[in-house]
Formats: C-alpha cells, structure tokens, sequence
C-alpha cells in the first residue's frame, strides 16, 4: 500500500509545497466565504498556495490554477456523554486537536468535545487519504503534512502592538475555581477609595485574582508601571491561576494573565467570573491610570439606552440579519460595514456581481478588495450564518450523532487584514473611530472601483466654500468634494441649562464629600441649534487677501453644491479640553427622521458681489534652522517635476506627489516623500493641488502651467507607453484613475478590450465651459456627482458608548422592512428603543418631493 500511495503521489510532487517562515496558511477560513473546518463541508486548504476553499469554491481553484493535491481538514464538535449523576465524563483521550481555531464562546463549556480530521484529497477523482500517514507517505508530503497542520494563525502581527490578536483561550478558563468567601467590589466601594495593593500602597499596575478576589500588584514588566510582584507571590502561595487588570476592563474585554501559563491569555467567561465578584462588564470603561472612567463621570445610562438593555429584544434571524462577531474592539468595524451591505448601490456592485468577481480574482484573493467586499456582503445577505436555533423536537436527534450548532456571525479577521493593510492604526486590536474608518473604507472604495460603477458615489457631494475679505468685502467661491456632514454641538444653545447647573453643584459637592456621584443629567441640544452653527461664518487663519495683497481677516461659510443620494451626518462629539486632553460631549439630540436642508443649497456669486483677484499670495519656503536667510518670499512656485516623477513611480497618486513637493518647497524627493507618509490618510490626499488665487495647479513644468484639470502629465504618459501600450489606451486609463501611475496600469491589465475606443475620449476637459471641474455622470472623468433634492430620511445609527473614540464600544441601528433592528456584534434583534438622540453617526437617505 505504501508503494502505491507514493506511485499515486508522485506526478503531484512538484506541486506540495513544505511552508516557509513567511507563507501565510489559511487553514481556518476559506477565501471566498465563511466556511471553516467546522462546517459541514469542512475545509480544503491547498497544498501549493496553502489558501482554504469551502467545498463550494475549491473546484474552481482546482479549474483555474490545475492544481490537484488538498488537504481537507473537518472539525467535530460532539455533545459528551453524561454518566449516571448527570455529570458530563472527561474529554475523550484520543481526541486531537491540532486546528487554530476560535471555538464558539457559548459552546466553550465542559459539556462539549472537539475533534480535528486531516485528509489528503486528489482532485479530480477526490482520491483521499487519510492522515497521519508517515509510514505510507513519502517523506516530503509528511512534512508538507505536518507543516499546514502545525502553522500559526496567518493574522499574527509581527509588530508589538497587535500582540492582542495572537492571545489564546486559557486552559483554566472553562473549569476556573472560583471561591465564595463574599468578596464584592461594587462602583461604590471604588469611588470612595479606589484600589490599593492589599499588601503594599501602590494604586498602579493592580491585578484581581479571578479564584479569590484579591487585589494586588503586578511586576513591572506586566504593564511597564512598576509593581512588587505581590500577584505573583500570592499566586506561587495559593496557586490560583487566573488574574485581570484593573483599569483595562471594558465591555469587549480585558487584559488576563495566566501565571501558569506564564503569558496573557482570552478569558472567554471573563464576564461570569467578574459578575462573581460584583463586577458588570457593561458599565466599565478602562482608563489610563486605572480608574473607572464611569466612576469620575457615570455613563451607565449611556451603555444601557444605546444597548437596549433591560429590553426584551427579540432575536432576527436570515437574510440581511447576520451579526458579525467581535474581533478584540472592531466595532468601529463592524457597525460600519452593517450599514454599507444595507445600501442597495453596494448589495448591488459587489453581492450582485460575485460571480463575476469570484471568477476574475487573482490568484491570491485574500488580497483582492473586490473578492473581499463580495465575500463579506454575501455572508451578511445570504442568511447562511444567521439561523434560528434548532426547534426542541430535534435536541434528542442531535444528542445521539453529531452535534451542529447554527452559525451565529461571521468573523472578519481576513477582511479586516485587508482593510487595515499598511494603516498603522487600523491593523492594531485598539478601538478606533468609526469616522475615520469610514473615510478610509470609502478611500479604499475608490481606489478599487473598476469600470463605470462606483457605489461610493452615492455618498459624494459637492461642498461650495465662500470666503470674503472682512477689509474689501470681495469673495471667492471654491468647491471641494466631500462625504460627511459634521455637525458643531453648541452646548450653550442647552435647554436644560438650570438642570445641568444644579447637576454639576451637587457632582462637585459629592467629589468633596467623596461620596457616589448623583444620576447624570445629560446636556440637551436642539438639532436646529447644530444645524445654525454649521452655517455661521467661521475665521479663516492666516487669511491672504488678493485685493490687499497683504494678509487679512477672512470668514468662509459652506454650502451644498450638490445633494448626495445617501447623506451621512456625524455629530463632532469629540473635542479636546482647555488642557488639550480629548474628552466626548455627553449630549442627547432630537434628530429628525425627516431632514430637508434644502435651504442650504449654494447659491454661487450673487448680485453685487465682487470676487477677489485671481492673483497668487507670495509662497514662503519652511525655515531652514542652519539658514535663516533661506526664509524669503518667492514669485509663482516652480515645482520640481523631477521629483513629482520619481514619487509617482512609486505609485503615489500624480496630484499628492505635486502637493507634497510644493508643500516641501522643491527640497527633494526624500523631503516629499515624508510628507506624504504623513498625509496619505486625508480625505483630500489625492486631489488636485489648489493654491490661494491661483486655483488648481495639476502641472508646472518649463513650458508653463498646464491648465487643462486632470489632463493626464505627458511624462506619465510617456512612461506607460515605454512599456509597450498604446498611447490612446495609456490617456484613458490615467484619465479613469485619476493620473494614478498604479491604478493606470492596473485598469489597463483590467479593460483590454478599452483599447478600441480609446480614440473616442477627449484628450481634455473644456476649461471655459467647465472652469471648475465639476464632472456630471455623462462624463468620462473626475469625480461624478449625484445631485437632487435635499430631502431625506433616517436610515442608520451609529452609536458610541465610552469617553474616547479609542475605547468604548459601537452599536448599530438600521431601518429594515419599516422596523429598527439593533446590531450589536454578533447579537442581531428587533429594537424597542432605537437610541436616535445618542447617536455619533447618522445615515440619510434621499426621498422624493
């Protein structure tokens, strides 16, 4: 048999690979859908690439890369059996476990048992062989074998900062002995004297132990914030394994270290094992030096009405109510991508389109933003991971085989590896603000759209600038692209303020007193308040007026160029204090369902209107700390296009690559280059460089200004055609990406068939006609605008429950089939009280007049 396993193998051999250091393995979660070891169909991971198919999608890798050798790994997961007390009997000993695998939290208890299949399967007679097979395999594929089954997690970060992502389960944790000797640490009890070592009087670097409640101190390297090691001498007396930092405990979690384990370690009934000592997950919030930020400030009304808690919710179950599980604070995450597979433009351009781009993705669709979107919008419309339990008459039925728990969420771990791709702050496991990622997410979003559909556009809107000159009274009129309409809170314009005066005194007379703070009363701003101060005239810095040609005072006030389809509204909770210490304004808003701004459509230059000459300001060149006389004023910039070349070979966008040579005063592409690390994360990172009176500036050369907006650089152009591609073809893609050396090349690879009307696009956009470079859908370049009427009506919350965008947890509400339904992870439920005047960020969509 051995021989003709190995005769069998042999025209396979050069297609198994062993894993290197730096393969990644995904033997955990299939590349197009959320299928794991763990469903029905289990997993085949490939022997050569070491990417995971579902049973669905790995006869299309087979079809497409020829490749015929898997390994088909399946999870059982089994109710143990019961002896005559009742008492579940231990794990079976022959079970093997060798799969990285996060097992189902609510199933993690000691009435279940895993067990792990590995198969060798040969495509496409689907030949298997079981495994482990040493005697009978040659050596090569045992250690194939055995290198796919031992790899770690393909998410593990190699930076210190995500060390939280490669945490694992704690072997205590499921059987973990808790002791009932009435130790209670209730809020009040912390507020009146907050924590201290029980056997020294440090407060910082404090740890509870999960087995008997005590408090004590940590060793310096546990937190890098000193301690003398008393956790770590009660543990050595008493043995007890499990302990917590205090300080760090949020609803998402905590920081747990295992002393026997010797390393930090999920507690995944952390909640159980705190409420044991009177300690609610829900109403904590973490800080930096160890105390409870809801102790200084309650917030437990603010956790409650966005969570809905208390409320009998009742669960949802199919198609668009699928939950996405937590992934270590990706809420930020998860709450935003809820609301974008609820947009019909993005159901549409990639669940609609997946099999066409399941089909066109790349041999390593892991990386593949498409393949991604399609997979994620699939696993939340599709209704296969969002099942009602399994009705009661079937419990006997199942007992007796195989236990088959319905899914509950899917996990985001390969999509948000992708999203967070090169983001220093996105690819670690800290909260993050859903704003910002949001931004980025429709950055990605553009960057990836190919062809004429583009589903962002629906969030696209023109926003007209006018500033004038306080001395002159003249006017500019400018206009920028937009996506988000952030809201001022103007917390003087509070209707409660004889409350929150009476509140604030007896707050402060508790702090004397040191007693619990009272009930919070919580500021009241009117939504037409909000919505007066985002039209006030705001102060422009450093003003240069054209008509004085010296520096002035200025105000610019904004207005709506144009009414996107789908308005999204966020209210700028977060401020900084006098001492520039960021803290988030506790306010409830009466948010309209129904919102017509209308009235804030621009209206451009009125009559008697005088505009500001179009005139440059003088351009200063940053200080030079070694040549002062270095700080001088110069005429029009002269940008230096050699180093715009060099960074856009890079694959900058052509228009960031300019401003950040303009901005470094033409030192170099190394100075520029800096710049641009620093700056790639604005919203306006890649467009055109506008300069005060001289407008946009897309190319400055020695022949002259080149004044036609997005004409493609003939350097670029050039460059392309070095490579072999036909000029005509080379002019549309750069005109399809925005001048993007990158994205040029890869829309060209993408639309080969674009080569036979390349002739028909115009080489340029009519300046006179078109002076400011507004592109209409019927266009072929530049950003399209979708504009309408300014009525809307509320689809979408976006909730935040904490002090900081960096901790704290969100919550989404979204409008479905005329009810809200509330997505809290992977908890989806019919909502009772949608939480509309807490909100961070609102979703508007338009509605006929």
């Amino acid at each position: 048999m051995a021989e003709d396993l190995g005769e069998l193998l042999v025209p396979y051999m050069p297609t198994i690979r062993v894993p290197k250091s730096g393969d990644r393995v995904y033997k955990t979660e299939c590349a197009f859908s959320y299928d794991s070891p763990e469903s029905d169909g289990g997993l085949y991971v490939c022997m050569s690439t070491f990417l995971g198919f579902g049973r669905e999608h790995v006869e299309r890798h087979y079809r497409k890369t020829g490749q015929s050798v898997y390994m088909h790994l399946k999870r059982h997961i089994r109710l143990k059996a019961t002896g005559a007390s009742g008492g579940a009997f231990p794990k079976r000993i022959n079970g093997r476990l060798f799969l990285d695998l996060e097992n189902n939290t609510e199933m993690n208890t000691e009435d279940y048992e895993y067990e792990d299949e590995a198969k060798l399967v040969i495509f496409p007679d689907h030949f298997e062989i079981a495994l482990p097979n040493i005697e009978e395999l040659p050596a090569l594929v045992t250690i194939a074998c055995d290198a796919v089954l031992n790899s770690k997690s393909p998410y593990r970060k190699l930076d210190q900062e995500s060390w939280e992502e490669e945490l694992q389960v704690s072997k205590f944790a499921n059987n973990l002995v808790q002791i009932d000797n009435g130790v209670k640490i209730p809020p009040s009890s912390l507020f009146l004297s907050g924590w201290k070592c029980s056997k020294c009087d440090l407060q910082e670097n404090l740890w509870l132990n999960l087995t008997d409640g005590s408090i004590m101190c940590g060793r310096w390297f546990c937190s890098g914030s000193g301690g003398n090691g008393h956790a770590l001498e009660h543990h050595k007396q008493m043995g007890y394994p499990l302990a917590v930092r205090l300080g760090s405990i949020t609803p998402d979690g905590a920081d747990v270290y295992s002393f026997d384990e010797e390393e930090a370690v999920i507690d995944p009934h952390l909640a159980k094992h705190l409420a044991h000592f009177g300690i609610d997950m829900l109403q904590m919030q973490g800080s930096e030096n160890g105390v409870l930020d809801n102790e200084v400030k309650p917030r437990v009304n603010e956790w409650e009405v966005i969570q809905e808690t208390g409320l009998k919710l009742k669960p949802m179950f199919g198609s668009g109510y699928t939950g996405i599980k937590n992934l270590g604070n990706s809420s930020y995450l998860t709450t935003v991508m809820q609301v974008i597979f609820s947009i019909p433009e993005f159901q549409r351009a990639y669940v609609g389109n997946l099999t066409r781009i399941f089909d066109y993705a790349p041999l390593d669709p892991t990386q593949d933003f498409s393949t991604q979107m399609a997979k994620l919008g699939h696993g939340l419309l599709s209704g296969q991971f969002s099942k009602p339990p399994m009705k009661s008459e079937l419990i006997e039925q199942v007992m007796k085989e195989e236990h088959k728990p319905q899914p509950k969420g899917i996990n985001t771990r390969m999509f948000k590896a992708l999203m967070s791709k090169g983001h220093t702050e996105f690819s670690s496991n800290r909260q993050q603000d859903a704003e910002e990622f949001f931004l980025h997410f429709i950055n990605l979003v553009e960057r990836n759209s190919i062809g004429a559909e583009n589903p962002s556009d629906v969030f696209r809107f023109l926003v007209e600038e006018r500033t004038q000159c306080c001395q002159s009274r003249k006017v500019r009129y400018t206009e920028r692209v937009d996506y988000i309409m952030q809201l001022p809170v103007p917390m003087e314009t509070a209707t409660n303020k004889e409350e929150l005066i009476a509140y604030d005194l007896k707050r402060r007379e508790a702090e004397s007193a040191k007693r619990p703070p009272p009930e919070l009363v919580r500021a009241k701003i009117p939504f037409s308040a909000c919505l007066q101060a985002f039209t006030e005239p705001e102060n422009v810095p450093d003003f240069w007026s054209s008509a004085l040609q010296a520096k002035s005072a200025g105000v610019k006030t904004s207005r709506f160029a144009s009414f996107p389809e789908y308005l999204v509204v966020q209210i700028k909770k977060f401020t900084f204090g006098l001492d520039w210490v960021p803290k988030k304004l506790d306010v409830s808003i009466d948010m309209p369902d129904l919102l017509d701004i209308n009235h804030l459509r621009a209206t451009g230059l009125k009559s008697g209107e005088e505009e500001l000459p179009d005139i440059a300001p003088p351009i200063i060149i940053p200080d030079d700390p070694n040549d002062h006389s270095r700080n001088h004023f110069m005429e029009y910039p002269d940008i230096d296009e050699s180093s715009v070349m060099q960074l856009a070979e890079m694959g900058f966008p052509l228009e960031a690559c300019r401003k950040a040579v303009y901005y470094t005063g033409s030192m170099g592409a190394e100075v520029a280059f800096n710049w641009i690390i620093a700056h790639m994360e604005e919203p306006d990172f890649a467009e055109p460089l506008i300069i005060p009176g001289c407008g946009t500036v897309t190319s400055t050369s020695s022949h002259g200004q080149n004044a036609l907006l997005n004409q493609p650089p003939e350097e670029i152009v050039a460059l392309i055609c070095s490579m072999g591609f036909p000029r005509n073809h080379a002019l549309q893609a750069l005109r399809a990406t925005n001048n993007n050396l990158e994205r040029a090349l890869d829309w060209m690879f993408s639309h080969p068939e674009s080569e036979e009307g390349a002739d028909n696009v115009s080489g340029c956009v009519d300046t006179e006609n078109n002076p400011n470079g507004i592109i209409t859908d019927s266009e072929q370049e530049g950003p399209r605008i979708k504009d309408g009427n300014g009525r809307y009506e509320l689809f979408g919350i976006i909730s935040h429950a904490g002090t900081s965008t960096m901790s704290g947890h969100y919550v989404c509400h979204i409008k479905k089939e005329g009810r809200w339904v509330i997505y809290n992870d992977h908890k989806v439920s019919a909502s009772e009280r949608p939480p509309k005047e807490l909100g961070y960020i609102y979703f508007y969509h338009r509605i006929s007049c």
